[in-house]
């Protein structure tokens, strides 16, 4: 069984990787005529245009590699059963369960090198590619978009919400063009403090620089927003004022951590698992709107395991008879499945964020349905051809 095993998994690994690299030859190419225009124009040459590309191809693997293993495993198996490996294989004592348990593990393999990939390969030749645009730009940061958050501390004045926003941050996780307002537990305005930059230490301790700071001093309260009109009845009413000082450096405690912000500044799909979870988990705390990250969470944790479902959807092609149709044409229907799964994938994640269904059951719809397709197609096979 140990050959068999080294027969099949060698087979379809080196298939596999063919379909893969033929993938990427095509993203790359396509990156790099994009690149190739936009580098020209910022004084570089084709040497940084190809690292551009080259940095983006993790990020494609992520987005292809359940495909490639669709597509290489249907032409392995298909190329096996034509040949009559395969039936050999049967004949020789491989039965449909030892089979399915085999792939088991070569998909589960192949689901490893998929998280690994997208949770902290991809997203660490992304940073280096952001680092080379700005050095290209001048120091100017491209591609970050600005980002609203809540937060809310108790303390001794009673409970404080605070609203801060983030203009943009660069790759090294500083921010720039910092605001947040200050309200209390009536919801009325206490403080805003502007800072030009700023950065997030451990435990949310934010080091903020070059601050603008204004307090709002109503009548008849203290700055921790606390009502005194019942004990200054005798002193007449004060007139509001403003408090406002100028500071080089700030320190606030705050429950926002840096992978909060950086969650926050970044678009959904470009998160890691570990950030789309806290993320999700601060706007659940904050009582924000968090389907469409949800979604995008429970997404990207099953994502992986899109792979058992391709190689699930590629073993009944061994079991199809050998002149029941050509390679390509087993291919093509092999590419033709990858590619509505893709589609309900995409479209069962906008309707449940249309129709608020639970985010872990519209992520996992799709696999689970793909999943039992092929399970039921491989025991037909099995049972009646």
């Amino acid at each position: 069984m140990r050959t068999v095993r080294r027969l099949l998994y060698r087979d379809i690994s080196a298939s596999v990787a063919f379909v893969t690299v033929a993938f990427l030859a095509l993203f790359f190419f396509i990156d790099f005529v994009d690149e190739l225009d936009r580098m020209t124009r910022r004084g570089a040459g084709p040497g940084a245009a190809s690292l551009m590309a080259l940095f983006k191809l993790p990020g494609h693997i992520y987005e292809v590699f359940p495909i490639t293993v669709l597509i290489g495993s249907i032409y392995s198996l298909a190329r096996m059963a034509q040949s009559s490996e395969f039936t050999i294989l049967r004949t020789g004592g491989l039965s449909p369960s030892r089979a399915l348990s085999l792939l088991a593990t070569l998909a589960l393999g192949f689901a490893v090198t998929t998280f690994v990939v997208g949770d902290y390969l991809a997203p660490w030749t992304e940073k280096q590619a952001e680092a080379m645009r700005t050095h290209f730009d001048g120091g100017k940061v491209s591609g970050k978009r600005g980002a609203w958050l809540k937060d809310k501390q108790t303390g001794s004045g009673g409970e404080r919400s605070f609203s801060v926003n983030v203009k943009e941050a660069d790759v090294n996780g500083d921010l720039r063009d910092v605001r947040i307002f200050e309200f209390n537990a009536q919801g009325r305005l206490q403080s805003r403090t502007q800072a030009a930059a700023a950065h997030v230490g451990p435990h949310g301790l934010w080091l903020l620089h070059d601050v603008q700071r204004d307090q709002w001093i109503a009548g008849n309260n203290t700055a921790d927003g606390t009502d005194n009109s019942a004990d200054d009845s005798s002193a007449g009413a004060q007139a509001p004022y403003i408090v406002q000082t100028h500071l080089q450096d700030l320190q606030w405690q705050s429950g926002l951590s840096a992978d909060v912000i950086s969650a926050a500044l970044l678009p959904a799909w470009t998160m890691s698992t570990l950030e789309l979870y806290h993320y999700t988990a601060h706007l659940s705390e904050q009582a924000q709107a968090s389907q469409q990250y949800q979604i995008q969470f429970w997404r990207k944790a099953f994502y992986p395991f899109a792979c058992l479902v391709m190689v699930a959807l590629a073993l009944p092609f061994a079991y199809l008879h050998g002149r029941s149709g050509g390679i390509s044409l087993k291919v093509f229907g092999g590419i033709m499945l990858g590619i509505s799964f893709v589609l309900l994938n995409n479209l069962a994640g906008h309707v449940g964020l249309l129709k608020q269904w639970t985010p872990w059951v519209v992520s996992a719809s799709p696999s689970l349905l793909y999943l039992g397709l092929s399970l039921g197609a491989f025991a037909w096979l099995v049972r009646y051809r």
